[in-house]
């Protein structure tokens, strides 16, 4: 699940992970490049069924194209 939307703190959602084990490797992918990047609900995503509540990636605005472009390469 894909998705661009920006938060208030003016960190943009690029993706959206079923588990938080898929969000982890994405975000470890995302800060071995060193591009800043966190997480939005994961534990949410442990404690209730699957799809419920995704996890979300959030990286800033400035780093989208280069994050989506090293998510497509996993």
């Amino acid at each position: 699940m894909t998705t661009t939307s920006t938060t208030s703190e003016g960190l943009v959602i690029i993706q959206a992970y079923n588990t938080s084990i898929e969000a982890e490797i994405a975000k470890s992918l995302l800060d071995s490049a060193g591009i800043f990047c966190t997480l939005q609900g994961e534990y949410l995503s442990t404690i209730y069924a699957i799809g419920a509540f995704p996890t979300q990636l959030l990286v800033r605005k400035e780093d989208v194209e280069e994050a989506m472009r090293l998510l497509e390469e996993i």
